[in-house]
């Protein structure tokens, strides 16, 4: 209906521009008539024409103004016709909105979130349960391989060998000890071991 109705204004502001060009033409042919008849001598004829003339700027300019008025209601139309659009889109929109809150089930979807915090807390406990249960194990291997080095090095200091020619020696058979070019433990008085490495040899051999 608007859409028909703003055709119909274009389509009269078409013909009045028509109308106001052709009455403009006519103008001039009047000018040039009067300018003719006035070097004639023809004044009776020159005021009718004259008066005419005057008639004829006055409907172009009636025109004019009759113009703006429709173009102003084309625009209102335009308008109106956008309001409209808009009021088809937002009925639209909320016809769809409806739909989508008679769908939605708010407990449903509040058990779903809480459901959704659990097993996630459930699964950052467990991969922080696994987590500390692979550090335990890495320190654990790294703990024992530390002591066999550490064993290792203080049978190496006193000339013995490692845990394992120690621990393959039959009992009561003693392990012969490597040549050394320059002692590492300094020899007491007397020409005994340290006491101290002593002590620890002992208690790896009671071991």
């Amino acid at each position: 209906m608007l859409r028909e109705n703003k055709r119909q204004l274009d389509k009269a502001i078409r013909e009045l521009d028509r109308e106001r060009m052709s009455l403009q033409q006519q103008e001039k042919k009047t000018v040039a008539e009067i300018k003719k008849m006035a070097k004639e001598g023809q004044m009776d004829a020159v005021k009718v024409m004259a008066k005419s003339l005057v008639r004829n700027r006055h409907a172009v300019t009636k025109m004019y103004g009759l113009k703006s008025e429709l173009q102003a209601v084309s625009l209102r139309l335009a308008t109106l016709k956008s309001t409209q659009a808009m009021a088809d889109a937002m009925r639209g929109a909320t016809k769809a909105m409806r739909a989508m809150n008679r769908r939605m089930n708010l407990p449903n979807l509040q058990n779903i979130m809480r459901e959704f915090e659990r097993q996630n807390e459930r699964m950052e406990m467990t991969s922080e349960m696994m987590g500390d249960a692979v550090d335990d194990a890495l320190q654990d291997e790294g703990e024992e391989e530390e002591t066999d080095n550490l064993v290792n090095q203080v049978l190496d200091e006193i000339g013995i060998g490692n845990m394992t020619e120690l621990a393959s020696a039959p009992v009561g058979t003693r392990v012969a000890e490597k040549p050394q070019a320059a002692p590492a433990v300094a020899e007491a008085e007397g020409g005994g071991i340290d006491e101290d490495l002593q002590a620890r040899l002992d208690n790896l051999r009671k071991s």
